[in-house]
């Protein structure tokens, strides 16, 4: 492979600090989508416009008219009946802001994509990643729609099913994002045993298996009952006619607000151990000091996150802890996708010329 000249690597610098500002957007996303959720807002823009949806109303006649769309649904009717039209802004422009971040994260992958594209510095490998994470973006964008109709004509909230798909997709993207600004970095990856690999993997794993079930968490409201710990339900495992008490036991997984916050903590308590055991795995294998402050470091926030998932889950998820929980939940992804992608043991530069292209020389 041919050597990566001084000014490819200054033209990939912007691609870096472009994946960062994405990646951080979306972040803030995923904040805003939580206290949408907490607000009972998500359902308070009836219409999907993806383009001129981006201008919200703008007199007291469009007002009254969104208000009205939203009197139709049976969140209004069951919920929210006899709400003033001040009262009903309050939850629009939750909404109408986790839309517009929607609207912007797009504008500010696309645009950027292209002028890289037509200026030639993305390898073909990058361009596959980054083609790929375009289309789960677009992919996000009817899946967001997808699950808010789901609220609209029979159930006074949307599907948790739906929801969950819809955040696990949100992270999983911003997952896509971390990876590819590792693969571009400068930095060599550590070698390192099959066992440590394997185990970082698994992390990362349940790492999103406990996205999905701390979605279901939210989307069932089931963070606001069984509000003690360690016990729950008034033992620390709950009695199994309690667990499986609807047919098919399968749906009690996701739909029983006590078998859903079981599994939730549960896949927390296996997070915390699994973590433990790759911290002191990697602080007692051979492996390079990146590798160990990785390990170590996922403990530490994995530790953090169990802390504040037991504390929002006492005071019956305030919204200040329960966003302060999904914020460390994805500080946790951004360190084991991190660790696992550094565990990898292919080594960074040769990363680096299979992502970055000839840059193209403009006229004049």
């Amino acid at each position: 492979m041919p050597a990566i000249s001084g000014s490819q690597t200054q033209d990939i610098r912007p691609v870096r600090w472009w994946l960062i500002v994405v990646a951080a957007l979306i972040a803030i996303m995923v904040l805003v989508g939580g206290a949408t959720r907490l607000t009972e807002s998500g359902l308070s823009i009836v219409e999907w416009k993806p383009v001129t949806g981006a201008l919200p109303p703008l007199n007291e006649a469009q007002w009254t008219a969104a208000f009205e769309g939203y009197k139709t649904i049976p969140q209004y009717r069951q919920m929210n009946a006899g709400m003033s039209l001040d009262e009903f802004k309050s939850i629009f422009w939750w909404e109408w802001s986790h839309r517009l971040l929607g609207r912007v994260i797009g504008v500010a992958y696309l645009l950027p994509f292209l002028w890289f594209l037509w200026r030639g510095v993305l390898g073909n490998d990058l361009k596959r990643r980054l083609w790929g994470i375009f289309g789960l973006g677009a992919l996000q964008g009817v899946v967001g729609w997808w699950m808010v109709a789901s609220g609209l004509s029979q159930r006074v909230e949307v599907s948790q099913y739906r929801l969950a798909t819809h955040l696990v997709l949100a992270l999983l993207i911003f997952a896509a994002i971390v990876w590819t600004l590792r693969r571009i970095g400068e930095t060599v990856s550590s070698a390192a045993p099959l066992r440590l690999k394997i185990t970082a993997w698994v992390l990362l794993v349940l790492t999103f298996v406990q996205l999905y079930f701390g979605a279901l968490v939210a989307g069932l409201r089931a963070g606001k009952i069984y509000n003690t710990w360690p016990d729950i339900d008034g033992g620390f495992i709950p009695s199994a006619v309690r667990l499986f008490f609807d047919v098919p036991w399968w749906r009690n997984l996701f739909e029983n607000t006590l078998t859903v916050q079981f599994e939730h903590r549960m896949m927390a308590y296996t997070l915390f151990i699994l973590a433990v055991l790759h911290a002191v795995d990697a602080a007692r294998s051979r492996v390079d000091r990146a590798a160990v402050d990785g390990a170590l470091w996922l403990f530490g926030v994995v530790a953090l996150q169990a802390t504040l998932g037991i504390l929002t889950l006492l005071n019956q998820a305030p919204m200040d802890l329960a966003l302060a929980h999904q914020a460390v939940a994805i500080v946790v992804l951004t360190f084991v996708v991190a660790q696992v992608e550094r565990l990898t043991g292919s080594r960074r530069e040769a990363a680096k010329q299979e992502t970055i292209g000839e840059p193209v020389t403009q006229p004049g």
